[in-house]
Parts: C-alpha cells; sequence; structure tokens
C-alpha cells in the first residue's frame, strides 16, 4: 500500500509526525503531504488565486504553501509517480465531533481523498493539549492494520475521534452518527494599537444533551468514534414539503 498522510496543523504537527513514525511499518510506502502552516478551519478551501508550491524535506515529507485541500489534491493529482491507495488525514489537536465536521480542515484532507475515489479517514485526539498522541497512533495502527486485511471500500469515508487516554485505557469502537453543538459564541471585540476595532471568532458553544449513539457521548464515555461520513447533503424529508411550499409562489 501507498499511503498519504496530511492534516490541517501543519506538516511539523507532533500528531503528524508521531502517526507517521507508527504507519511507516506498516505499509511498503508513505508520503506526507501537508500544509507549511497550521490551517485549522479552513474547511475545504482550495488555492485558485495563485499557483502552488511544494517544498520537500527528506523521507517523503512535503509542505505546500496551501490547504489541506490542496495538499491531498496535488498529492493525487500527478505530482508522485503513483496515486496513493489511501489517505489518513491528522492526528489533529482537538475534537472534530458534530457540526466540527463543516469546518474542519482535518476532515476536508480526507474529504479530498474521498472526492479522488480513494479510501479516506479523519483522525482527532479530543483533547487541545493531548497528552497521548502517541497512544492515539497506536489506535489508528490498529485501525489501518484491519483495513489491510480488510480492504475499505473507495466510497468509504470515516472521521476518527479517539479520546485522549492511555491505549490500555480505550474501551473500544463504536459506530456512530454526528452530535450537535450550539451556535458559536459571540464574536470577541479587541482594539489594535490605533484603537481600531478588530474581533477574534468566538469559540464553539458546549455540546447540547447527546443521544447515546453520537460522536460527542461515546468519546466522553472513553470510546473510540467512527462516523462514516458522506457528501450528499440533501435534506430528503424536506423535498416534499419544499415542494408543496413553492407553489405558493408568484411568478408573473
Amino acid at each position: 500500500m501507498f499511503l498519504l498522510l496530511s492534516n490541517d496543523d501543519g506538516y511539523l504537527s507532533p500528531g503528524l509526525t508521531l502517526m507517521a513514525d507508527v504507519l511507516r511499518k506498516e505499509v511498503e510506502r508513505l508520503a506526507i503531504m501537508a500544509p507549511d502552516r497550521n490551517c485549522s478551519a479552513a474547511s475545504h478551501c482550495l488555492t485558485l488565486s495563485r499557483p502552488l508550491s511544494v517544498y520537500a524535506h527528506g523521507q517523503e515529507v512535503y509542505s505546500v504553501d496551501g490547504t489541506p485541500a490542496d495538499c491531498v489534491y496535488l498529492a493525487t493529482s500527478g505530482y508522485f509517480d503513483c496515486i496513493p491507495d489511501m489517505v489518513i488525514s491528522g492526528i489533529n489537536r482537538g475534537a472534530n465531533l458534530g457540526n466540527d465536521v463543516i469546518y474542519s480542515g482535518t476532515v476536508a484532507a480526507a474529504f479530498e481523498g474521498r472526492y479522488l475515489s480513494m479510501p479516506a479517514i479523519a483522525v482527532s485526539n479530543i483533547s487541545e493539549n493531548p497528552k497521548y498522541f502517541a497512544d492515539s497512533a497506536l489506535i489508528i495502527r490498529d485501525i489501518l492494520r484491519h483495513i489491510l486485511k480488510y480492504p475499505l471500500s473507495k466510497k468509504i469515508f470515516l472521521n476518527i475521534n479517539i479520546p485522549d487516554l492511555p491505549y490500555k485505557d480505550i474501551k473500544g469502537f463504536k459506530i456512530t452518527t454526528l452530535g450537535h453543538r450550539g451556535p458559536a459564541l459571540p464574536a470577541i471585540e479587541v482594539q489594535n494599537p490605533r484603537g481600531q476595532k478588530m474581533f477574534w471568532v468566538g469559540r464553539f458553544s458546549a455540546a447540547e444533551k447527546q443521544h447515546s449513539s453520537t460522536d460527542m457521548a461515546v468519546v466522553t464515555d472513553g470510546y473510540v468514534s467512527i462516523t462514516p461520513l458522506q457528501f450528499n447533503l440533501t435534506h430528503y424529508q424536506q423535498l416534499e414539503p419544499i415542494e408543496h411550499w413553492l407553489k405558493g409562489i408568484s411568478h408573473d
């Protein structure tokens, strides 16, 4: 297997480096192509206003002056001598649960791989200051070993969140649905040295009460959450009501 790793925290991120060190022993070839800086919350942004530069750092480690989605696009569109078989994005510092997946560059990097017809996994340690990144890497090793025995379909995209616990204290794996956070907290107003108003984007509010099958509930209980995701955002239950609603619009 030719395994591609990426992330949104940047190519020097400890989570990415630790995961690469562990997974290199499991596959025939491993390459890293990741942003040259932190791109958290970049979502699925592609750079269209300028060309992208790629920098080599040895051991098939490459940084790109672009977004996480840019990195996976380049890696799967001719930069290498062959197309990777699979992409894993992470290990992110901090959770990508529920609504987070809309904003996450980590998830977007994996999504780009799935969009380009390869199995893809996004991986996050739920702590913003992880103590057990290395243990999270071992969890991904276990999952990859299972994939090598029982390959995933090219249609599969998994969002995985791992509790920040020692390897031996992880209770197991559970398939989950996305949970839900409340609206973001208000923007934080500050002033620059010239007295002009500036604003920091507010943090997400605390998670609402979750059903036991959601990703947010499962990681709180000490399990690894695995959520299958898809591209189609169509709200099928609303098709008929909206069609009925449209009949009332006058089109003169």
